[in-house]
């Protein structure tokens, strides 16, 4: 055996280096600028340590901050380690669980001797965490037979840790993390190569919260900290003023204060819209509505409730079962309390979702490979019994509205129909004030339905679409996402950028076979047999409620002129402008312009201060002089607007143009 190992760089040049030769050393000996910026290594495609030695012919990258995906990972991990770290030091007695990086952050769930941790614990381990950072610890990798790692927490009194550490599988290689002399964790890694590799400005602690031991309500209660962690203190400070940004506006907080809607204990998970909440839903419903009457799409409505054999036959039963809502809500065991069909009771269930019954539709009377485009739409009442735990204001619900759409194609036309899909979506999330997003490709899941060749052909239709859509680019983020489509199809997942930064995936499409199959749908070909339709499951918005909650945070509650509940509030200054202030509103509502009179006796500032924080787009301000010469002082909503007078008809035939939908604007 060589003692010399092949390595190979991404440029494809062969270093030859001997046995016991870390990346580490690589990286100095490329130089000394990028020793000083290694964080870690790929090592034939896996992430490890810098310091860990090389173990045969490898293919090696090394990692630094300008990959940040790895690199927010790799310090993520430290700061959850340099926490628990942290936190031992100064409550001795604590003991340590699991500490997993985030999306944004970390947390660490511990069992405190003493006391639950509070906030107020926060910033002494937080300077706790500098110190350490400060130290420069050394984070060295070590491999421990199982039953000393055993003995070694149990003498600890890390209970927690023992009783993981015994239920790893039999020769799973047991690692640690030894941070300097006088403090290890147990974890896989890997990790930086000491704590001063980590900005000890560039992380925060966020809060505590209750934790179950192993999330299972029936083990011990743990105290969990929170943090965000980040390569440097500019990343932190722009993450702090995202976080800043979204409570400001939180859907929640703004509908409240807007009164669009509220929702309490009654009805857990719905949504009780008010007056000027269902404005805006019905504006956007009518903007839809006119989109997809445009576009070529005949609308249905189906039932609510459907036995339960039909979502059997089309597979949700299995997967969506228990979270369905299903009349009666239990299953009779013997046939003398009740007619059995299949295993089970002749059960009726509220739809969560709607592409059943839109093949049901589809499979009344014959169809012929000439009618084909059908483009079926219905804005669909679903339920789905999401987890308390889940539900969150109106973005995340349990009764929701889809702007669904099923489209029943040939073969041969996928592609165009994907394409125009595409289009549509651009555009109405250009009307509605987004300007970016990306597209992902979904592709199978472990389980599901279909062959292999099924599944082959619709995920390339679904790519060479988007090619043919000009949007499988990296200006549209375009990214495949394994293991993440439906158990029936693969999808397209159209992601938006908020005003702040924030994604949501909304829109989809999915090129789908089985259900057509499995509920037995069909036309007629050219050739006089029956064909199986493709069935286009696609939606533009996903849910009214959850894309109304993206379009109140994006917007900050200050919508489009035309989305806006109430478009124009009429303040008078003095009462002997109460009836010009009236006829002001009549002429305003005759335009078409929902408007409303304020005639309150109150003090014009505290008017403007009102209607701004409800936003109203304009506020026209009357008082003795504009009613004696038929104009209006018109103040249009923000800090910078300024307050113009105008003739009243010219007032009007603006507000009626910023207040025209853009695809009536366009006609």
């Amino acid at each position: 055996m060589s003692d010399l190992y092949a390595i190979t760089l991404p440029d494809g040049s062969v270093r030859e280096v001997p046995a016991g030769t870390t990346p580490g050393d690589i990286a100095a000996a490329i130089g000394p600028g990028l020793a000083k910026a290694a964080l870690a290594a790929r090592v034939n495609g896996e992430l490890r340590d810098l310091n860990r030695p090389l173990e045969g012919d490898s293919a090696l990258a090394l990692v630094t901050a300008r990959d940040e995906a790895d690199a927010l990972e790799l310090v993520r991990h430290d700061y959850a380690h340099v926490l628990a770290e942290a936190v031992q030091a100064l409550f001795p007695g604590t003991q340590i669980t699991f500490g997993p990086s985030t999306d944004d952050g970390f947390y660490y769930d511990f069992a405190p001797k003493d006391r639950p941790f509070t906030e107020e614990d926060l910033p002494a381990i937080e300077a706790e965490m500098r110190r350490i950072i400060a130290a420069d610890k050394p984070l060295v990798r070590e491999v421990w037979p199982r039953e000393q790692l055993i003995a070694r927490w149990r003498a600890a009194g890390e209970t927690f840790k023992a009783e993981w550490a015994a239920e790893l599988p039999e020769g799973e290689e047991l690692t640690v993390y030894r941070s300097g002399h006088d403090w290890l964790d147990m974890c896989r890694g890997p990790h930086l190569a000491s704590t001063g590799k980590l900005d000890p400005q560039a992380f925060k602690l966020t809060r505590v919260s209750g934790a179950y031991w192993r999330g299972d309500q029936k083990n011990a209660m743990l105290s969990r900290i929170y943090g965000t962690g980040w390569l440097t203190k500019k990343q932190l400070d722009a993450h702090l003023f995202r976080l800043e940004e979204a409570a400001k506006r939180d859907h929640r907080k703004i509908g409240q204060e807007m009164d669009l809607f509220h929702l309490q204990s009654e009805a857990q998970g719905s949504v009780f819209w008010h007056p000027k909440g269902f404005v805006l839903w019905r504006q956007l419903e009518a903007y839809m509505r006119r989109r997809l009457d445009a576009a070529g799409y005949e609308e249905v409505k189906t039932p609510q409730l459907m036995d339960a054999r039909q979502w059997e036959q089309s597979g949700h039963w299995g997967k969506y079962r228990e979270n369905m809502f299903v009349v009666p809500d239990e299953i009779p065991s013997t046939e003398e309390e009740g007619p059995i069909l299949s295993g089970k009771a002749e059960l009726m269930a509220l739809k969560p979702m709607n592409c059943p019954a839109h093949i049901l539709i589809f499979k009344q009377g014959i169809k012929s490979y000439r009618d084909l485009p059908i483009r079926m739409a219905e804005f669909g009442c679903c339920h789905r019994n999401e987890p308390h735990g889940a539900l969150h204001g109106i973005m995340r619900v349990r009764q929701f509205t889809q702007d669904d759409a099923h489209i029943f194609v040939r073969e041969d036309q996928l592609i165009e129909e994907i394409k125009a899909f595409c289009d549509l979506l651009d555009s109405v999330y250009r009307d509605l004030g987004f300007e970016q997003y990306a597209i992902k490709l979904a592709l199978r899941p472990e389980k599901r339905f279909g062959s292999e060749e099924m599944w082959d052909k619709a995920e390339q239709t679904l790519r060479d679409a988007v090619a043919a859509a000009g949007r499988a680019t990296e200006a549209y983020g375009w990214e495949e996402l394994p293991g993440e489509g439906a158990f029936y199809a693969p999808k397209l997942e159209f992601h938006l950028t908020d005003a702040i930064g924030r994604t949501w995936q909304v829109g989809t499409i999915q090129a789908d076979t089985v259900l057509p199959e499995r509920l037995d749908a069909s036309y007629v070909g050219e050739d006089g047999q029956r064909h199986r339709p493709v069935m286009l499951h696609r939606a533009i918005l996903g849910t009214f409620e959850r894309f109304i909650g993206i379009l109140i945070e994006h917007h900050a509650g200050r919508f489009p002129a035309w989305l806006a509940p109430v478009q124009a509030v009429v303040a008078t200054i003095v009462s002997d402008a109460d009836d010009y202030a009236l006829s002001v509103v009549e002429k305003l509502r005759a335009a078409g312009i929902r408007a409303e009179a304020d005639l309150r006796n109150e003090k014009i500032n505290f008017k403007v201060r009102e209607h701004s924080v409800a936003k109203v787009p304009n506020l026209l301000v009357i008082g003795k002089r504009e009613a004696e010469e038929g104009t209006v002082a018109l103040r249009p909503l923000g800090a910078d607007a300024r307050q113009e007078v105008l003739a009243l008809d010219a007032a009007i035939a603006r507000l009626v143009r910023e207040g025209t939908p853009p695809d009536l604007a366009r006609a």
